[in-house]
């Protein structure tokens, strides 16, 4: 466990501390008189030393958008106005990029969307967020404002909710999805009991959410380290319905990696459901969609033994779906290092006949031709591509003659 003293000294090293195009943006927004600080994921993955280029660098001030953006452009930085209903606008300064949100209160809320107004009180910004977790602030130079024991809780891997937690999914049952997703990237299988209550008592309210933010939640959730608890988790309290089949695949995935891929995890949830309602379910992209079920096949030929078909077939894919097949399949470590090793020996050549070859053997364009390459390049993968070019179109000649 990580002591008080350690995270006050990673904060105070912080990458971003001593970037100068981020401490540029901190001076034109009155950091230096603490006006505007680091919050949120920031702050919290510096402290548990999970800091990386990738992290989102969220900043809170108490200036209102507009004058951000006027001083951001005065300064000769980019300035968007992303969010500025509430209080949100993006602001790239050469190498960094930060998005600055002003100090808020939620007037009015109805569980999807709320009305906000602008203040300067931090205390108040803070009770407004969902988890204490979330309510971590660092002043520019990395020093530490905790003003509801948020780092308490995030050293002992607890996400708890600020205050009730009843009203803090009143406010926004998107929080639901969010409190598992914290739960398994921060509180590993344990879930705060009075917490986990209110997301219970919350499951028949899910429905006024939309599928979109849904399954943006589900797929960050999905790309964690480790997630079948929570999974489990939601089921039970009936906020999601997953078989028993795919938690044990899902758990025996993490198992087998340590670099695990959220759409390697959803095709395993294509044993559960067709793709088609996956993306309906979680509005998923076209090309996420796609990428799973390319797994998935994948993962059926390694299932099925056919490490060439795999390499071939799937080569950029082939490593990802043979976990997924030993996830699936209930591999042992073992197998499934045996099968790594199998699938790493493989290399895959050209096919061996190309439209020349078709020419000169005077066959003509059509369905049946296009039938029987299809045959004789399964043969040659079948045969481990020890086919050669002859062997190949004197097998072409026979397929081509043949009724197919």
């Amino acid at each position: 466990m990580i002591a008080r003293h350690d995270a006050i000294v990673r904060l105070r090293a912080a990458r971003w501390v001593r970037d100068p195009d981020t401490q540029e943006i901190f001076k034109v927004l009155d950091g230096l008189s603490d006006r505007t600080r680091a919050v949120g994921g920031v702050v919290r993955d510096t402290i548990l030393g999970r800091y990386s280029m990738r992290t989102d660098m969220d900043l809170a001030t108490e200036l209102p958008p507009k004058e951000v953006m006027a001083r951001a452009q005065a300064a000769g930085m980019s300035c968007y106005p992303t969010g500025i209903a509430h209080g949100t606008v993006t602001v790239r300064n050469k190498q960094a990029t930060v998005e600055v949100t002003t100090l808020r209160q939620d007037v009015k809320t109805d569980g999807r969307h709320a009305i906000v107004s602008f203040g300067k009180d931090w205390t108040e910004d803070a009770r407004r967020r969902d988890f204490t977790i979330n309510a971590l602030y660092s002043s520019m130079n990395g020093g530490l404002h905790d003003p509801l024991g948020g780092l308490e809780d995030l050293l002992a891997g607890r996400v708890r909710f600020i205050g009730d937690p009843d009203q803090r999914l009143a406010e926004d049952y998107l929080r639901v999805y969010r409190f598992f997703r914290f739960t398994a990237g921060y509180g590993g299988v344990r879930c705060d009991p009075d917490g986990l209550a209110a997301c219970a008592r919350a499951a028949n309210k899910l429905g006024q959410l939309s599928a979109e933010r849904v399954g943006t939640e589900m797929m960050k959730m999905l790309s964690l380290q480790t997630v079948a608890a929570a999974l489990a988790q939601m089921t039970k309290s009936g906020i999601m319905s997953f078989s028993i089949k795919v938690l044990r695949a899902l758990s025996h995935y993490e198992d087998m990696t340590s670099s695990p891929v959220s759409l390697a995890r959803l095709a395993i949830l294509f044993q559960q459901k067709k793709p088609e309602e996956w993306q309906a379910a979680w509005r998923l992209s076209n090309a996420a969609v796609s990428e799973a079920a390319e797994i998935c096949a994948g993962a059926d030929l390694a299932v099925a033994g056919d490490f060439y078909g795999l390499a071939y077939r799937h080569g950029r894919l082939g490593a990802v779906a043979l976990t997924v097949a030993a996830a699936v399949d209930d591999w042992t470590l073992r197998q499934y290092q045996k099968a790594v090793e199998t699938y790493r020996s493989i290399s895959v050549p050209r096919f061996p006949i190309n439209g020349d070859d078709l020419v000169e053997l005077g066959l003509a364009q059509g369905p049946q031709l296009g039938k029987a390459l299809r045959r004789i390049e399964k043969d040659w993968v079948q045969s481990g591509f020890a086919m050669d070019r002859e062997d190949l179109l004197n097998r072409l000649r026979d397929y081509y003659s043949l009724p197919i």
